[in-house]
């Protein structure tokens, strides 16, 4: 069991490590993305060429600089837009872990517990085998009569076997402690605010101030001393400004709700793990309604042969010890699982 432990502690941690780098690394990638647009933007561009001016004047060389105010703007809130895709993308695999391996860390907590109570059930036939092996050695007891007991701990030594295989091969990477719900509120409120960055960088190109500056010479006829330079000052507003921050405000809301009931998005995952969850403890209230109902009989008929020595009666006590060990071991079980099912939709819905 100790290599398999070892084995599993390194998986999660590598799943950890795993996790955490493409995270950054998307991360990285959209950041150096989104430094190359802004040096871009940022940078002025230069401009040259020549020109025929109308008024009859000589064709002329020109070159300069230009540079806009939208364009400044433009490149910081691209850097916004960047690192609010970066949180974003964080806040949604966080919560696509957490919803993913939500029934596994269930799965795998009940299955060590249920090594604690196949462990506790063994302990006990022990004990009951090696009183009996007293009886039979003074002729009390026949061998048949002891045999219930050794099965049934020839049965749960099996049983233990194949839920330590089951815990080892379990994959279970850490996850947050943080409720689901909660992670699923920051997704969608991630998603509201990389929506509004990416509407706010839209809006930049609505109004804009240009500034070029720069020399022009005459070149044809070619005439060194005859040059001079300008400038231009441009402003430029769209009429529909106001329009179009209302359409793209109402499309930001939209496309937040259409995240909160997008199929195959995180949120509608987890409001599909909270009904699989209910479904999962109706199930299991009703295996438990059983488990108690035979748990019950086996301890009526215990009560009933109780005081009865005769070989026939210890066979048979033996036999029934033998299933109610087995049984509670499956009542635990069932008890276990609907605990940590109540208390995880509690906790995280």
């Amino acid at each position: 069991m100790k290599p398999a432990i070892v084995a599993l502690f390194l998986l999660c941690a590598s799943a950890l490590a795993t996790a955490n780098d493409d995270q950054d690394a998307y991360c990285r990638y959209v950041t150096e993305q989104a430094a190359a647009e802004r040096d871009l933007l940022r940078a002025p561009s230069v401009t040259a060429g020549f020109t025929q001016p109308n008024s009859g004047l000589p064709m002329q060389a020109v070159w300069g600089l230009s540079t806009s105010v939208a364009n400044n703007r433009r490149a910081a809130l691209t850097f916004e837009v960047a690192r609010q895709n970066c949180q974003l993308y964080r806040a949604t695999t966080e919560a696509q872990m957490r919803v993913q391996y939500a029934l596994p860390a269930i799965e795998v907590d009940a299955l060590r517990h249920r090594l604690e109570l196949i462990q506790q059930a063994a302990d006990q036939l022990e004990h009951l085998v090696a009183g009996d092996q007293k009886l039979v050695e003074a002729q009390n007891m026949t061998l048949p009569a002891l045999y219930p007991l050794e099965s049934a701990v020839m049965r749960l030594n099996s049983s233990r076997a194949a839920t330590a295989v089951q815990v080892a091969s379990a994959y279970v990477p850490p996850l947050s402690a943080t409720p689901i719900r909660e992670l699923i509120a920051s997704k969608l409120e991630r998603d509201r605010q990389s929506q509004k960055a990416t509407a706010r960088l839209d809006r930049q190109s609505d109004w804009d101030v240009a500034l070029s500056i720069g020399v022009h010479d005459q070149i044809r006829p070619w005439s060194p001393g005859n040059s001079g330079g300008y400038g231009e000052v441009t402003l430029s507003y769209n009429l529909a400004d106001r329009a179009i921050g209302r359409h793209l405000d109402r499309a930001t809301d939209a496309y937040a709700h259409w995240k909160e009931n997008q199929e195959g998005d995180v949120a509608r995952e987890a409001e599909m793990l909270r009904k699989q969850i209910a479904d999962a403890i109706q199930s299991e209230e009703k295996q438990l309604a059983l488990l108690q109902e035979e748990d019950k009989s086996l301890a009526q008929e215990l009560e009933r042969i109780a005081g009865n020595d005769s070989t026939a009666a210890l066979a048979f006590r033996n036999q029934l010890i033998a299933d109610q060990l087995a049984l509670r071991v499956d009542l635990g079980d069932v008890v276990y699982r609907l605990d940590r099912l109540r208390a995880f939709l509690h906790d995280n819905f």
